[in-house]
């Protein structure tokens, strides 16, 4: 017997004005959508459908076949949105289904594990998650019983005694899935908007004699959304502080958070100081003592120990222990910077790895490449890896010299302890222990310069006759 989850995402959020879907919208990097599907997964459940309405081939192609997709053709309300997947309810009908909303990213996985384990304890047809909140105006109000709840009453509908009840429907509701589809070929669109409520089911349900419960949350965000960018960029605060404070208390230092933005999944080690402009997205994992900024962007990367970042920009790429990167380096993905090893200021290095206590101290590109430990690059180095169809890899071994200016033509490779002179193009391999000068011979042509001279005088005496 396996619990479902259905995830709400048919919304266009006109507010927005926005052509995506408003769950793929994103809090921190990461769009609310994979906000929802991370609490499911955390709580270790897997059997999700996505309710797509709105632009709905940009929610299959994010989803890329992970969970199963049902169509909303018409927004006619959530309970007609649960309606489209009766056939996913119908596959794990003796269990309990989790409804959720795609564009309320702050759900999480002790709130959804909170509420199933009142929802069975009480053999309850639905439990609704709820939220306390100093502010209800405009959420539904939770009506409690001594054993239970008898209902939800939305805020326009409220006596004024009910308006001072700060219990507010989270839009969130674990249902025993056959009793929900008892009940769903009952709803009608009785209201003023037309629509058929999910919520009705509450009401049904009762009358059929079963249990409804409530499960306050104790996480203070889990019912918010957004319905317009405002709203947004509020999630976005909020999530933003929340993270940073998890951090906080881990042992990482936060001197200036201007501009510091860290997302949910990323790991940070304690005694890292992350610095103003700093910007950590993905899976990227940072270990401990290391100092990150300013105004380093990183996805999807592994930083080690005591290693300093500044100015860097890195994209699944991996950087170990008391490395050095900085300022104005870009770091490709299937980049490896092994132990100890520097990189200097604009650097741009692409699916290579470079060793142990090798250094690239400036204006160079490796790319493509395989550079031992103890190498050092000299200024204004390349690897030529691309012959305009091809890409070809360049090997370095340990202890080699790269002389300034030199040009690596790949596929090429430079022994150990081996030496470029300065300004060589190097298109062969070299030996190891051996010094390759590979320079063409030096040609003057007398008075070239000053003939290309005159006629760049005469052009600019043109423009300046034309600007008077």
């Amino acid at each position: 017997m396996a619990d479902n989850v259905l995830i709400l995402a048919g919304g266009q959020g006109k507010r927005m004005k926005t052509t995506k879907p408003k769950v793929l919208l994103e809090v921190l990097g990461s769009p609310m959508l994979e906000w929802v599907i991370g609490a499911c997964e955390n709580a270790g459940l897997s059997q999700i459908c996505v309710v797509k309405g709105y632009e709905a081939q940009q929610i299959d192609d994010y989803l890329c076949g992970r969970y199963e997709t049902v169509l909303q053709a018409e927004r006619l309300g959530t309970g007609h949105a649960v309606m489209q997947a009766t056939d996913f309810l119908n596959k794990n009908i003796d269990g309990n289904t989790l409804v959720l909303c795609g564009d309320a990213p702050f759900i999480d996985k002790d709130t959804i594990e909170g509420a199933l384990k009142l929802h069975k304890q009480d053999n309850c047809a639905v439990t609704v998650v709820t939220s306390v909140i100093g502010n209800p105006t405009g959420y539904g109000r939770i009506i409690r019983t001594e054993n239970g709840i008898s209902g939800i009453v939305e805020h326009k509908d409220c006596t004024p005694e009910q308006l001072k009840i700060n219990e507010i429907n989270s839009g969130c509701y674990w249902f025993e899935t056959k009793a929900l589809l008892s009940v769903l070929s009952e709803l009608t669109p009785n209201n003023a908007q037309g629509e058929y409520y999910l919520t009705d089911c509450i009401e049904l349900l009762l009358k059929k004699g079963r249990k409804a419960q409530a499960y306050s949350s104790e996480n203070p965000d889990v019912s918010l959304g957004a319905n317009d960018r405002a709203g947004l960029l509020k999630l976005n605060d909020i999530a933003r502080m929340k993270i940073i404070n998890r951090h906080l208390d881990n042992g990482v230092e936060f001197t200036c958070l201007d501009g510091v933005i860290i997302g949910k999944d990323v790991t940070i080690g304690g005694g890292t100081h992350i610095k103003s402009g700093s910007q950590l997205f993905g899976k990227t994992s940072v270990g401990e003592g290391s100092v990150i900024g300013p105004n380093t962007i990183l996805t999807d990367t592994v930083v080690g120990d005591n290693v300093i970042l500044n100015n860097v920009q890195a994209n699944k790429a991996v950087v170990e222990d008391k490395a050095t990167i900085g300022p104005w380096v870009q770091l490709r993905p299937d980049s490896v910077v092994k132990k100890s090893a520097h990189i200097g200021d604009f650097v741009e290095i692409k699916n290579a790895t470079i060793g142990e206590r090798t250094a690239v101290a400036h204006l160079t590109y490796v790319g493509d490449s395989d550079v031992g430990a103890n190498v050092n690059f000299g200024c204004g180095c390349v690897t030529v890896n691309y012959d305009g169809e091809n890409k070809f890899r360049t090997v370095i071994g340990d202890n080699a010299f790269i002389g300034c200016n030199t040009n690596l033509v790949a596929p090429v490779k430079v022994g150990k302890g081996a030496y470029t002179a300065a300004g060589s193009t190097i298109t062969g391999d070299v030996p190891d222990g051996a010094l390759a000068i590979e320079r063409g011979a030096t040609v003057i042509k007398e008075g070239y310069a000053d003939t290309k001279l005159q006629k760049r005088n005469e052009k600019f005496a043109k423009l300046a006759l034309e600007d008077k």
